[in-house]
């Protein structure tokens, strides 16, 4: 059945009990929106046990740099290749998500629809990001009835909306970003040059923060090599290099 919105994402290993955690936490509330499927990309630690508890798809044979890290131009190709909806959303796996977020979405596709519809020459192209909310979290999410409310409330009370920097999720219509080089996921770099890209070629750049809560699970970096940020790594230079240096502080 064809769905509205796939996500799709490349979690890191389920090996550490708090990333494990957060991830869970993610990937369950993607998969109660309405209307939607997820993808689920790479060979990592726990990953295919995760993808049949939840019910969604896995495709492991995901191409990876010479560190085993994920590219996201492969990404991209498999997520293509097998889903049949009409707008795609790359999401990093800590990222929660609720019925606004879908709302939004559905709202600007559709008011574009109407737009570009007067105007021949145009094809529906946008791409769709939002800030995020900081959140501390140490305990699985009880996704029973009315958890969203209870989440926005804790959310709130945090008060750490993050600022205007760095992107956790993109979401753009099927036929978009079909010429994205070869990123590592998970580094500093390829999200300048998604918006980049959308400027360039004249797409609609849509900030839905006003409109929707997403919530980043905060966490610390061990998965990384010797715990340092993302922007610390030789990958996020080589990322950096991919999409231009003028083209990345965007």
């Amino acid at each position: 059945m064809k769905k509205t919105i796939t996500f799709f994402s490349a979690p890191k290993p389920f090996t550490n009990p708090h990333i494990a955690m957060i991830q869970r936490n993610a990937i369950k509330s993607w998969t109660l929106l309405k209307d939607v499927e997820v993808i689920l990309l790479g060979n990592e630690t726990g990953l295919a046990e995760v993808a049949q508890e939840f019910g969604v798809k896995h495709f492991p044979n995901v191409k990876v740099n010479e560190s085993g890290v994920p590219l996201i131009s492969s990404m991209f190709e498999i997520v293509r290749d097998n889903s049949n909806s009409e707008l795609l959303c790359i999401i990093n796996a800590d990222m929660i998500l609720m019925d606004d977020f879908v709302e939004a979405a559905m709202e600007c596709n559709s008011l574009l629809s109407q737009k570009q519809k007067r105007a021949s020459a145009l094809q529906k192209k946008f791409v769709l990001l939002s800030q995020r909310w900081d959140y501390d979290i140490t305990s699985p999410i009880d996704f029973a009835n009315g958890w969203e409310l209870k989440l926005r409330k804790n959310v709130e009370e945090q008060n750490q909306l993050h600022r205007p920097a760095g992107s956790d999720f993109f979401l753009f219509p099927k036929k978009c970003y079909q010429d994205i080089p070869d990123f590592t996921i998970g580094r500093a770099g390829w999200d300048n040059w998604m918006i980049y890209k959308a400027r360039k070629e004249n797409w609609a750049v849509i900030d839905c923060t006003p409109s929707m809560m997403i919530v980043h699970q905060n966490h610390d970096y061990s998965h990384l090599p010797n715990g340092k940020p993302h922007y610390e790594h030789p990958e996020t230079n080589v990322n950096i290099q991919l999409a231009g240096w003028d083209n990345w502080m965007i």
